[in-house]
């Protein structure tokens, strides 16, 4: 069966455990040791209910809109399994001119959400559940209300997005190298799964013992639906029928053997994109044909990372696209890079310190004035501002404590 086919659920994936806790986190005791800023109020005690957040808006926000000092909501994934870890959703608001973080406890009830997305509406916060029995789960943010979880089918979910109609969320499930769609209805709250297509060809690449969903996300223009599968060492590209929710493939874009593509990122003109391949920690410049949904992925580049082990993680561009970031985990750097050719070239311009231990994810706050980093040993999301002419970036003070940080969601 080609990677076309059906499945109602995933084949176990070898590299299940080594995703979790590669680089097995340092402890509670160094996620301690890190204050929360002094610049915003005290946390009050951790619990689902200690007030409404701020107000949220769409995630995306105008870059270049003058900046608020009113604060904004950040929030924050954990492995609640892990040793360590949280005990759910962590809440949080950020001062979006000091980029100073200040807790305001958690939202229990969701397990392992390592990952986390907004509806566009800004109304829904929707988190993966990363286990064997794998599920999403919907949050209304006016009152933290849960609206439920549905099954994705297969194992280890590690990444979702919203399709930009707001009506389908879509998982990708590592461990079973798969990927699920579920309509989303008017409240925000979530249907049952109108498909699950798994990748079963081509063969796992070097290292591998099966395919490893690892990201889905949409095209720009919301043509097509493309996802990244680290053990097949694939970009497989659909198209989402947008009343019924099925996924058809339209092509594939193969990198070189055992790169192991881990996360891909548009530049905002959707005509190029950006591939971090985790396993042999190189970076790819993709051209995208919007009609066909071809993606071409071009020459390996360096992550800028140094001669240690290192696996690059998330890039992130900003909303201009002038620069783009690269989360380099094992090396605890972020790189900066030019975007240059409209698009179609990336020119590394300097690394910096991410003051923080594996950085797994960043992401750009909505108006693009800070970065934030979530650091999983270390148990700290890291905040930058970045210059909006040069695109450096300089630490906004000390790393907000999170227990095994692995998602920072800015709004």
């Amino acid at each position: 069966m080609d990677s076309g086919g059906r499945a109602s659920g995933g084949a176990p994936g070898g590299r299940w455990s080594r995703r979790r806790f590669v680089g097995a986190v340092t402890g509670a005791a160094a996620v301690a040791a890190v204050p929360a800023p002094a610049s915003l109020p005290s946390p009050p005690p951790a619990s689902a209910s200690s007030g409404p957040p701020a107000p949220v808006a769409a995630a995306g926000g105008r870059e270049g809109a003058g900046a608020s000092s009113r604060p904004r909501p950040l929030y924050l994934g954990t492995y609640t399994s892990a040793e360590g870890g949280g005990t759910g959703i962590g809440l949080a608001v950020y001062d979006p001119v000091s980029g100073a973080v200040a807790g305001r406890g958690t939202l229990t009830g969701v397990a392992d959400p390592s990952y986390l997305a907004v509806h566009p509406d800004g109304r829904t916060l929707y988190a993966v559940e990363e286990r064997q029995e794998g599920r999403v789960s919907a949050v209304r943010l006016a009152d933290r209300r849960p609206l439920g979880s549905r099954d994705t089918g297969g194992a280890g979910p590690c990444h979702l997005s919203v399709h930009p109609s707001g009506r389908w969320l879509l998982s990708a499930n590592y461990q079973s190298g798969s990927v699920a769609v579920h309509p989303i209805d008017a409240s925000g709250a979530l249907g049952e799964r109108t498909d699950l297509v798994t990748h079963t060809s081509p063969p796992p690449g070097p290292g591998q013992q099966g395919p490893h969903a690892h990201q889905v996300v949409t095209s720009p223009d919301g043509g097509h639906v493309l996802a990244v599968d680290l053990g097949t060492d694939t970009v497989y590209t659909y198209r989402l029928d947008p009343r019924a929710g099925r996924l058809t493939e339209v092509s594939r874009a193969r990198t070189r053997p055992g790169a192991g593509p881990r996360h891909l990122a548009f530049h905002p003109g959707g005509r190029y994109a950006y591939l971090a391949n985790e396993v042999d920690d190189s970076v790819a410049v993709c051209a995208y044909d919007p009609p066909t949904g071809r993606l071409t992925v071009g020459k390996e580049q360096p992550t800028g990372s140094g001669a240690g082990t290192n696996y690059p993680a998330q890039f992130a561009v900003t909303a201009d696209g002038r620069f783009a970031y690269l989360a380099n985990r094992g090396d605890n750097t972020l790189a900066r890079y030019a975007v240059e050719a409209d698009g179609a070239r990336l020119r590394l311009l300097d690394t910096v310190p991410v003051a923080g231990d594996f950085p797994r994810q960043i992401a750009l706050s909505p108006d693009g004035r800070l970065l934030f980093a979530a650091n999983q040993k270390s148990g700290t999301v890291s905040v930058f501002h970045v210059d909006r002419a040069s695109g450096a970036l300089r630490r906004a003070g000390e790393p907000f404590a999170s227990p095994v940080a692995v998602c920072a969601l800015p709004l």
